[in-house]
């Protein structure tokens, strides 16, 4: 069944065919993929956090924090549709306040059935900025997200996006493609690890704030910068 026309945008076609040459559904269900959506929903506080592929007619989590079972749905009952039908980032700060000019009814009454009341979702690109996806945080609770909290979500799902493509490249030489990859995903999931240990220590010594603080903020930006200097050392 194809998914509410007005979540569909115009060149769909040729999303679906940059989606499909990147191999992301068995990309994505790789381990260093569960590494960034916890560090995403620690950072924010928040139980849940996804990453999202919108395919044609359908929407799969292939790698999800706190919302277990909730692995695909259909395109119009997903939230996650309306950031690629709008080609931009997300905020529902409040999924009850919201009404259907933004989101189609399918995916209103989904969040109410499964109690989401806060939906953030930054995309998640190819090199030719087709969108594949979203990098999300959910909360059951409304929820205030500030510009500078979007700005962090964005950098993490450009990390996603760009892990994805180094993948991609490395997997593409027969000969050290596959040990490459290897040996990056480790030393990437090291660091994203270090990065979790970090915000768990913040946390632990000034307390969970919402929003999150601008300086707090600005130290996992600097980190991010650093993951993303490790993907560009490796770089085909």
């Amino acid at each position: 069944m194809s998914a509410t026309p007005s979540l569909v945008p115009d060149d769909d076609a040729q999303r679906l065919y940059s989606l499909r040459a990147y191999d992301l559904l068995p990309a994505l269900t790789e381990p260093v993929f569960d590494e960034f959506v916890a560090l995403t929903a620690r950072i924010f506080s928040l139980p849940i956090s996804l990453i999202s592929v919108v395919e044609e007619a359908d929407v799969y989590y292939p790698a999800n924090h706190g919302m277990p079972g909730n692995n695909q749905q259909p395109r119009a009952d997903a939230l996650c549709s309306t950031a690629i039908s709008q080609a931009h980032a997300v905020v529902y700060h409040d999924l009850a306040l919201e009404d259907e000019s933004h989101i189609p009814p399918e995916a209103l009454r989904e969040a109410e059935s499964n109690g989401l009341r806060f939906y953030a979702g930054a995309l998640l690109r190819l090199p030719n900025q087709q969108p594949l996806g979203t990098l999300c945080i959910i909360d059951r609770q409304p929820r205030d997200f500030t510009p500078d909290e979007q700005h962090i979500l964005e950098l993490l799902a450009a990390l996603v996006s760009q892990t994805v493509v180094v993948r991609h490249l490395c997997r593409t030489n027969p000969d050290t493609g596959e040990h490459q990859w290897a040996r990056l995903s480790a030393e990437l999931q090291e660091e994203v690890q270090a990065l979790n240990a970090l915000v768990r220590y913040l946390f632990a010594r000034r307390g969970t704030q919402v929003p999150v603080p601008a300086e707090f903020l600005s130290q996992v930006e600097s980190r991010i910068h650093d993951l993303q200097d490790l993907l560009n050392r490796y770089h085909p």
